[in-house]
Formats: C-alpha cells, structure tokens, sequence
C-alpha cells in the first residue's frame, strides 16, 4: 500500500459515519513517520483502523470497504475495521502518534502508532511475518534496538 491509497482509505472511512479521527495500528502505520517507506514495507494490501473515539464503528468500515467489498474489489487494497484490542500496545502510545491529515484525506486525520509501538505489537503477535517485517524495519533504521528495549 502507498500512502496515498491510505490517505484514499481514510478519506473513505471517514465517509461511512462522519467520524474525523481514526487510530492506526497494523504495518501500514508505518507511512506516517515514512510516508515513501519502501515496498518490502508495504507489501500489506490493508489497513487497520478503527475510529478513534468510537471504535464500535469499526464494523461499519470493515462492512464497506473491507476486503470483499465492492471498494476493495475496485482499488485492491481495503480497511480491516479493528479495536483497541486487536494489538497489544506498551504503556504511553498514545504520546507517539503521528497524524497523517492533508487535502487528500478529506478532513479525516490518521493517529498511526510510532514505528516502535508497532515493532513492539509484532513481537506480541510473533508470526513470521511479523518478525520478516520487524526485519525490515531494522534493516531501514526505522527502528532502534534500544528504542525497543
């Protein structure tokens, strides 16, 4: 994903309930600090998102622009519509959010959790894609050892 597929995703959200700020927190959150990321870093055609102040909304976007829907068979990438459950988090996250939010979103802005949080997310979760892209991550120097630590 590009990030302006996530500022066209975002955009979109935005337009399923009028809700202005969403929190995200999957792989491709890291184009917020790295907006031309490079593409081993982009291989995931989703976007996890959730509305920040009313996560229970999530379903809404998932119903309308989730991977089977009429948007995701349109552009090939689409919302995964998650919760603050669906990634473990450290302490302090909130403090390291960067805003994505310009005239391509719509007015919307996108609250993505720093490249740190995100690494720290993906050791929780501990597949192999997460460890290849936690790889990735250090390999770029988008991430520091002792940032993690």
């Amino acid at each position: 994903m590009k990030r302006v597929e996530l500022e066209h995703l975002l955009r979109a959200s935005s337009g399923t309930k009028g809700e202005k700020d969403f929190i995200i927190i999957g792989s491709q959150s890291v184009l917020g600090k790295h907006p031309d990321a490079p593409r081993e870093l982009r291989m995931s055609m989703e976007l996890d998102i959730y509305p920040r102040l009313r996560p229970e909304l999530s379903e809404d976007i998932e119903g309308s622009l989730g991977r089977y829907s009429r948007f995701s068979e349109t552009y090939g990438y689409f919302a995964d519509g998650v919760g603050p459950e669906t990634a473990l988090l450290p302490v302090g996250w909130e403090t390291r959010l960067t805003p994505i939010c310009n005239e391509n979103t719509g007015g919307a802005t996108g609250w993505c959790i720093a490249p740190c949080d995100l690494t720290i997310a993906k050791l929780y979760a501990a597949r192999a894609k997460d460890i290849a892209f936690i790889r990735a991550m250090l390999k770029h120097h988008f991430i520091r050892p002792t940032e993690i630590e």
